[in-house]
């Protein structure tokens, strides 16, 4: 797949800068086996949040903030519906969110006769705590994994899952089903050496879905890369990355993590 111009380009990974709606649109149909999207979740509205313990702003960008509901629906349904499109036949997509924004996907999933395979509780152990006592603690996030279509095999590798070290999550019992439910602490320090992204997810979290849902050599897409957590851990399994941010400066945070990757492989 070849664009004018790429942010950075190495080996099997590559960033583009720009809107990812844009940028997907550029794409040939059914060209990407696995899209893994973590969209914003329109929070950025002057509240508060707990980070490292201390009190800290949720504002993250202008492109984190609500035009409303109408219009961050449509938000999502454009880019999930463009993303259809570029998936092949029996490619899948994995979305994470929060309430703020997972339903809203979930439903466009839905509009667009997606085949939804399951829906992941992501439950982090090391959760911050809630800053107004007046809420049960938020400590989960979901995923939904779903189909191009109803009708298709799209790649589970069951015995790799079901067999495979999770040590990282003590729900997952050995030699037994992976369940629906994990339990995976948020970023580690030494994954954020060189700044992090306000909604980084953890390379434990993700290796888990390169592993479980794409083969080697696949092409997987992230249409709001941020730092590149699904890069690294999709080079590292040996598979193709293409990841898209509409802020510079989260690109050279992924180029920066990528080059240290690299360096430690040779």
């Amino acid at each position: 797949m070849h664009f004018k111009k790429f942010f950075y380009e190495k080996d099997n990974f590559k960033l583009i800068l720009g809107n990812s709606i844009d940028v997907i649109k550029s794409f040939p149909d059914e060209s990407c086996d696995m899209i893994f999207a973590d969209p914003p979740y329109m929070l950025s509205n002057g509240g508060f949040t707990v980070q490292s313990g201390k009190r800290a702003s949720v504002n993250k960008g202008s492109w984190d903030k609500s035009n409303g509901f109408d219009s961050d629906f449509e938000f999502h349904n454009n880019w999930i519906k463009e993303c259809k499109r570029i998936l092949k036949k029996n490619g899948t997509i994995w979305i994470s969110g929060t309430y703020h924004s997972i339903y809203q996907c979930g439903f466009a999933l839905q509009k667009n006769n997606y085949h939804i395979l399951n829906d992941i509780a992501w439950f982090k152990p090391n959760a911050a705590p809630n800053l107004s006592c007046r809420f049960f603690t938020a400590s989960h996030e979901t995923l939904i994994w779903a189909r191009k279509n109803k009708i298709g095999k799209h790649t589970f590798n069951y015995d790799k899952v079901k067999n495979g070290i999770w040590s990282e999550d003590f729900l997952k019992k050995p030699n037994l089903q992976m369940r629906s439910v994990w339990a995976i602490n948020t970023p580690k320090k030494s994954e954020k050496v060189f700044g992090k992204h306000p909604t980084q997810k953890p390379f434990d979290l993700m290796r888990r879905i390169i592993l479980s849902s794409t083969k080697e050599n696949d092409l997987i897409l992230d249409p709001f890369t941020g730092s590149s957590t699904t890069g690294l851990a999709a080079t590292y399994y040996k598979r193709n990355f293409i990841g898209i941010d509409i802020e510079q400066k989260y690109l050279e945070l992924s180029k920066k993590r990528y080059e240290q990757l690299r360096s430690m492989k040779k």
